[in-house]
């Protein structure tokens, strides 16, 4: 017998894979390319949370990109309140993301609409 004592084999917790639903949720506002793999990637695309910020993003990209290209066209007036617009987008893609990362599900008018009937809300 030693005079050390003997340590009992400990039960480890399994270590938690993935990001949390906040986290996945705020992260598809980050881009179109998070939100895709977020609508495709287990399990992320089985969470109601995750699916509608994910479809939530995707909508705003392309109203923005929509708008875009119709100021765009528009010659001069167009072209003046494009910046006004862009900043209006980028004001409600920075709320998305922060309601998102507080775990929020915050609905857009018209857009929320359409990504919650995606995310089958």
């Amino acid at each position: 017998m030693s005079d050390y004592p003997q340590l009992q084999p400990t039960q480890s917790q399994p270590a938690q894979s993935g990001l949390s639903e906040n986290t996945a949720g705020a992260l598809a506002y980050v881009t179109i390319i998070p939100a895709i793999v977020f609508l495709i990637v287990e399990p992320y695309n089985k969470n109601p949370y995750v699916r509608f910020h994910a479809w939530q993003s995707i909508f705003l990209g392309i109203a923005a990109c929509a708008v875009d290209i119709v100021l765009s066209v528009i010659p001069i007036v167009g072209w003046i309140i494009i910046p006004f617009f862009m900043l209006g987008f980028f004001v409600l893609w920075l709320i998305t993301l922060l309601k998102a990362s507080r775990g929020q599900r915050f609905r857009l008018p018209f857009i929320g609409k359409f990504a919650a009937q995606q995310a089958g809300i």
